[in-house]
């Protein structure tokens, strides 16, 4: 198990994007591919003058080189880069689960708890005062009256692990018959790992892929937790869950471990692979193993990212990958919003799912809620499963089609995914696209002063401000912020339309921005702070509308 210093970091700039972010990086360590398709471990430690043992092949012309952590790799990949010999130099990116726990072990778990696959408005696990949207869910139960999967269908759960011994999953997990029925310590199928019963180990090398974090098992039970009358319910009833691990108990994993596990699921032939995981930057060895998978007809979805960026601007990997068969996912709660910690992207985020205060199946045959765009993902993993089932596979191109096309518009979804809407399994599975509305013209935006609303400066702790706006006739209505200074956050500006249904969160600081527009005639500004840090705070001047 490689041990991360996670306060080693360094800046990227990927080739899409203009802006320099810090990722997390293991320390000592490079990924190198030679150009002209030199491959000999021999030829590269002649090339780089060390010795071979410090030398790792990661797959065919992939090498993993280890060094002096007292090295700086930034150093180190530009001389690297200036030799001339490779076709990429690049750090080895430290990745991470992407959710947390909500609460601990609940007692007795049951489907009405799963709101994700039917919403009452009032099934969270975890109830609050508000009641939620009924009916915001994937439409789970219509679903299943057209299938409720296929043993033929492989999910790939790369990821923490998976406990394959779960009374709420044993029965849908994937097994290697003749490693099985083998001979401990060999390689008794030739697919050139060991004791691989349910699949692999990448974060210690082993055979045994066991969840000691929770995260991994949570996704597969949102996929394929038995419909069997006990604990919670997938949404797939049939299925093959692979465990494949390559994040290890800490949650945490490495670029060379998630292209190990990523070529795993590729040679094993799965149909999907959930990554309920990100963080790191670019790598073009990473991107090169998702792009094998898709020529291997393999879907990869992927977790958008929980840090509230918009992945237009500000990247997050492995979403943000511009492959056909990639599909990223956001998270929305049981109110039909976007969740305030999921990342979201007009351009780089495909479609919305119940992500928030999901129950599911956790290790040593327990249950817990978790939320994070993690527990989104095997959502629409598993509605995937349920299509490929019914239609089997069609293009990438037309899968995602009709995943879109097919999904429920809200106006939280609209810019802020590629689709504009959240999942729908009946929807998709009958292919009945639903309809969008009509979107402003940018020449009609009307400018209007207003009475000044703003907040003290600097504003209080645990301060709250809300003003309504409403121009008569309005179709549209958006406002200008001429200035706003809060914390990253902490302290927030929410933009919400006449149905209270947040379109827009907003902070940090800035001068002159507009925000998102809503539609109708009625638009919500609704400032709250925490109780610590206090910034200058906001002031609005303007709104603009179209009638």
């Amino acid at each position: 198990m490689i041990q991360f210093l996670v306060m080693a970091f360094i800046i990227s700039v990927n080739p899409v994007y203009s802006k320099a972010i810090e990722y997390p990086i293991v320390p000592g360590q490079i990924i190198v591919k030679y150009k002209d398709g030199h491959k000999k471990l021999k030829l590269l430690s002649k090339t780089l003058s060390v010795s071979s043992q410090s030398i790792k092949s990661v797959s065919d012309d992939i090498f993993l080189l280890e060094f002096n952590e007292k090295i700086s790799v930034k150093k180190k990949i530009k001389n690297l880069k200036d030799s001339g010999l490779f076709e990429y130099v690049e750090p080895n990116f430290v990745y991470k689960a992407i959710g947390k726990k909500s609460s601990k072990n609940i007692k007795d778990p049951m489907f009405e708890k799963l709101w994700g696959l039917k919403n009452t408005g009032s099934n969270s696990p975890k109830p609050s005062s508000r009641l939620g949207k009924v009916g915001a869910d994937i439409s789970a139960l219509n679903a299943w009256k057209i299938t409720k999967g296929d043993k033929n269908i492989k999910i790939a759960i790369i990821d923490t692990g998976v406990d394959y011994n779960h009374p709420d999953l044993k029965k849908n997990i994937w097994v290697n018959i003749k490693e099985k029925n083998g001979k401990p310590g060999f390689d008794d199928d030739g697919n050139g790992y060991i004791d691989d019963i349910h699949g692999f180990d990448f974060a210690n090398n082993d055979g045994d892929p066991m969840d000691g974090n929770d995260h991994g098992t949570h996704c597969a039970g949102t996929i394929a937790a038995e419909h069997n009358s006990i604990g919670i319910t997938g949404v797939m009833a049939h299925a093959q869950i692979v465990a494949v691990k390559f994040l290890s108990d800490d949650g945490t994993g490495s670029t060379v471990e998630a292209i190990k596990a990523i070529e795993y699921a590729t040679k094993l032939g799965v149909d999907i692979m959930n990554n309920s995981w990100g963080g790191g930057g670019y790598s073009q060895a990473l991107k090169e193993a998702i792009i094998e998978a898709k020529n291997a007809g393999i879907i990869f979805v992927a977790a958008a990212g929980n840090s509230h960026d918009n992945t237009d601007n500000t990247p997050h990997y492995p979403s943000n990958y511009q492959v056909e068969n990639v599909i990223s996912v956001a998270a929305h709660t049981i109110h039909d919003e976007l969740a305030s910690f999921s990342s979201y992207g007009g351009k780089t985020v495909h479609i919305a799912a119940p992500g928030h205060n999901i129950l599911s199946t956790v290790s040593k045959g327990k249950y817990d809620t978790f939320s994070g765009t993690s527990m989104a993902t095997p959502h629409v993993s598993g509605v995937l499963g349920l299509y490929l089932s019914k239609h089997g596979f069609k293009s990438f191109l037309e899968i995602k089609r009709d995943l879109l096309a097919t999904s429920v518009f809200s106006p939280s979804y609209d810019r802020t995914t590629i689709g504009g809407g959240r999942v729908n399994a009946e929807f998709f599975l009958r292919k009945i696209k639903q309809p969008r509305p009509s979107k402003p013209d940018p020449s009609k935006w009307i400018t209007t002063a207003i009475t000044r609303f703003e907040s003290l400066h600097p504003y209080a702790n645990d301060a709250k401000y809300s003003k309504t706006f409403k121009p008569t006739g309005a179709k549209f209505v958006r406002v200008i912020l001429k200035e706003f200074d809060m914390e990253q956050n902490y302290d927030q500006i929410k933009i919400r339309d006449k149905n209270g249904i947040v379109i827009q969160t907003i902070d940090g600081k800035g001068l002159n921005l507009t925000s998102d527009y809503v539609r109708g005639d009625e638009v919500t500004v609704e400032f709250s702070s925490d109780p610590s840090v206090n910034f200058w705070g906001f002031q609005i001047d303007e709104i603009q509308y179209i009638k």
